[in-house]
């Protein structure tokens, strides 16, 4: 009895002293069909047991590394130019082989709902997903997943795959046209990474410590504290409203049950989306960032800090990935009905403003909302201005990516006259009349304006206000006005004064 249970006891130590990992695995960003960015050193880690030799293959170069104590290992390998298809070998006491392996661009798809719309809910999208058969764009989706500290692997919804009517279906559709048109355009493979959650804000996608170490963005903890203290009448409205529908639908239980919208609790918490969706791939190198997002920081108490907010996470991001000052397109909040308690004019000006940070560009979309829908349904347009600013940027077209941008203005007795940028030919307006401009005098008050285009200038006048000092354009959360360059680009919502 004594021996049987001696070879108990050691038998139970032997199972505690074997590895975590028996053998080598890899984050689920590795998988077949993948696109790995060309022209830059490639990065591959893992895990395996604790001292085990593992040897990583590509494109005819090899190199080895040992896992460390904690059985994580990494190796870097040579860059090299886009093409494919290639093999990825990686081999310790296992072997691991991902085929269909291309060498392009690698782009993140980030933000909430208007970078979630699939492409099965755009404009046109039957056709749009008929004609999806794109062997050369990859798609990957990433699981929605918060989480209180920096994850060291993302959950996927689906593992890298070919680009098919399939595959495409339930992607981003705006990360789709982007895709589409750069990788036609420029003939190059294109990954796109979507990691998107609709209804979350900023801050939530900002790691901790970039939020922490900016005493300007206490308010963001301010915001949460007042949603959290909430949180315990929310939930007892929640389960009534529910109740209610069941009770009226006779459909008690049904755990399908379509209910009116709510925010996810945990998923608007400070940088508990950065933490699960974001920090696991700051590892793997990227060409850039696509981002629309911004409507679920129009709220009174969000608003005012968005501007600081939002530079501080593409800076917070660009110091995650360590490559630079990577390009970071965004898409500015289009045109839509939101109600006098939100702040959706602010929220645009705050967009605008990140604009002093390099290699960015924004896309407006203030011509193509829908007032009476938050998710406009042409995601054409967003992709297609998005992919505008990439061709340019980064791609060296000479192509025109942005709509006019105000510069400066002056005044000359009753009149204003306002100066633009990227208005090459001059300005056009769509329409009989040029609308959407308000002037005001000293005391502030804002009225309509009659404007006039001259060539790069828009000269602003009203016998309402003889003395006009501020200018403003667009200034409503669906406001009219119908200001573009000769590319067919619109202007963005502005007021005088301002960056």
């Amino acid at each position: 009895m004594r021996s049987w249970m001696r070879n108990c006891t050691w038998l139970l130590v032997g199972l505690v002293a074997l590895p975590l990992y028996a053998s080598v695995r890899l984050p689920a960003l590795f998988a077949d069909h993948m696109v790995i960015q060309r022209d830059e050193p490639v990065h591959v880690w893992g895990d395996a047991a604790a001292g085990e030799t593992v040897a990583v293959a590509f494109r005819g170069k090899q190199e080895v590394s040992t896992a460390d104590s904690l059985g994580r290992w990494t190796v870097q390998l040579p860059s090299g130019e886009a093409g494919g298809p290639f093999v990825l070998t990686i081999r310790g006491t296992n072997m691991i082989m991902l085929n269909d392996v291309l060498v392009g661009d690698v782009w993140i798809a980030s933000g909430q709902s208007n970078m979630g719309f699939s492409l099965s809910e755009a404009e046109n999208a039957r056709q749009e997903m008929a004609e999806a058969n794109l062997p050369e764009v990859r798609l990957l989706n990433v699981k929605q997943r918060y989480a209180d500290y920096p994850q060291e692997d993302i959950a996927v919804t689906k593992p890298w795959s070919v680009c098919t009517p399939e595959s495409a279906a339930d992607f981003s559709a705006v990360a789709y046209f982007f895709a589409r048109e750069v990788s036609r355009r420029e003939q190059v493979p294109i990954g796109v990474i979507e990691s998107a959650w609709g209804g979350t804000p900023a801050e939530a996608w900002t790691s901790m410590s970039a939020l922490s170490q900016d005493a300007s963005l206490m308010p963001v903890f301010s915001a949460w504290a007042a949603m959290a203290n909430e949180e315990p009448k929310t939930r007892r409205a929640e389960a009534k409203e529910r109740k209610d529908i069941e009770e009226q639908s006779g459909t008690a239980g049904d755990e399908n049950l379509r209910l009116p919208w709510h925010p996810v609790f945990n998923a608007w918490s400070p940088a508990a989306l950065y933490n699960g969706m974001i920090a696991p791939l700051t590892h793997f190198t990227i060409r850039g960032v696509i981002w629309y997002q911004g409507e679920s920081n129009t709220d009174a108490l969000r608003y005012p800090v968005y501007a600081r907010l939002f530079q501080t996470l593409i800076q917070d991001w660009r110091a995650a990935w360590s490559e630079g000052n990577f390009p970071f397109l965004f898409v500015q909040i289009a045109n839509y009905h939101a109600g006098a308690e939100y702040h959706w004019p602010q929220v645009r000006e705050a967009q605008r403003e990140a604009l002093a940070l390099v290699s960015t560009a924004m896309a407006v979309t203030i011509d193509i909302g829908d007032a009476d829908n938050i998710h406009p349904a042409d995601k054409q347009d967003v992709g297609h201005r998005l992919s505008l600013a990439a061709r340019a940027m980064v791609y060296g077209e000479h192509v025109e990516f942005s709509g006019p941008h105000y510069r400066t203005m002056s005044q000359e007795g009753s009149t204003l006259n306002l100066y633009f940028d990227n208005a090459d030919g001059g300005l056009v307006m769509k329409g009989e009349a040029l609308v959407g401009f308000e002037i005001a005098g000293p005391d502030g008050r804002f009225v309509p304006a009659v404007s006039t285009i001259r060539g790069t200038t828009v000269v602003l006048s009203s016998p309402a206000v003889p003395r006009p000092t501020q200018a403003r354009y667009g200034w409503l959360d669906d406001p009219v006005c119908n200001l573009f360059n000769k590319a067919g680009l619109p202007a963005s919502p502005f007021r005088t004064g301002r960056p």
